[in-house]
């Protein structure tokens, strides 16, 4: 698992794929997450716009990100 420091308390699920770069623009993120691609904390989200907290666990990919 890799842990993706944030600046403030909460990221965008879309915003946190790019700083984690497993994804290169906002409308690869949109389509991938539309896809049901990306699961948070074990559960499949469809919403770019989900709010991720610390501790949250993002798997895209097979790769595991903690949001930290």
């Amino acid at each position: 698992m890799t842990d993706v420091p944030i600046r403030d308390d909460m990221i965008r699920l879309g915003q946190f794929l790019k700083l984690a770069s497993v994804i290169d623009t906002g409308g690869e993120a949109k389509l991938r997450i539309a896809a049901g691609e990306v699961t948070v904390n074990g559960e499949v989200e469809v919403r770019r716009g989900r709010q991720l907290h610390r501790g949250d666990v993002v798997v895209i990919d097979g790769e595991r990100l903690r949001v930290a």
